[in-house]
């Protein structure tokens, strides 16, 4: 934080992630480090290749005051750590830019909260094209993402619709990331289910494309 000059605008297409940002001056939808272990190391998602190793002690995430969140109606948290991780998809156009993230984010929790009646945005995390982690209700709160499975779940979306679209190696591995985190924090359980919307709730989320993805990712978490 003490590296940038308070007022200095930050150019958003040239920031490398990990770099320290000012949240006073912070500009809407830019990556902020939140758990990061190897400080001033950059972080490069995009360029991530499937069967490479990932730097699973590192994840960029964008919280709640970035992307100009409003506050909740109502907050619960949770009794002990999630045991089951439910993946979905948003079902609208995919991002992969931090504005176009930004604001897809903000029309999520306006449709959650005044169309359906929910306390806040249903998802506790959302992630980008562009492999960024948005956070939503975080860690540790009761999210409205698959009824009758919140209490005791963490639910996670891909921003865009997956029955169009193939789901980028970035996002995938920042999904990898996160759950590392998750368990390596307590806020998920070591021996968790991985599972999508659809094997709880009569629906197509995550969309075919995500949902075919989901046995090899367990076999991913599983090597963790």
């Amino acid at each position: 934080m003490e590296r940038h000059t308070p007022g200095e605008p930050v150019d958003m297409e040239k920031h490398t992630p990990g770099e320290p940002v000012d949240m006073e001056k912070h500009t809407p939808g830019e990556p902020v480090d939140m758990e990061r272990h190897t400080p001033g190391e950059p972080l490069h998602m995009e360029r991530h290749t499937p069967g490479e190793p990932v730097d699973l002690n590192a994840v960029a995430v964008v919280c709640r005051r970035a992307w100009n969140a409003v506050e909740p109606r109502d907050r619960t948290e949770m009794k002990s750590p999630a045991q089951t991780v439910i993946i979905h998809h948003t079902a609208l156009r995919f991002c992969a830019q931090p504005r176009e993230s930004v604001s897809q984010l903000a029309h999520i929790q306006h449709m959650h909260v005044q169309e359906r009646g929910f306390d806040d945005i249903g998802y506790n995390f959302l992630i980008s094209g562009d492999g960024t982690v948005y956070e939503g209700r975080g860690w540790g709160i009761v999210g409205a993402h698959a009824k009758e499975h919140n209490l005791n779940s963490v639910g996670i979306a891909f921003m865009g619709n997956f029955n169009n679209e193939m789901p980028s190696s970035s996002s995938l591995s920042a999904l990898l990331r996160l759950l590392h985190i998750g368990v390596l924090h307590g806020h998920v359980r070591p021996d968790f289910v991985l599972v999508g919307h659809r094997d709880v709730a009569k629906t197509e989320c995550p969309g075919k494309n995500v949902y075919a993805l989901l046995p090899k990712l367990r076999d991913e978490l599983q090597k963790l």
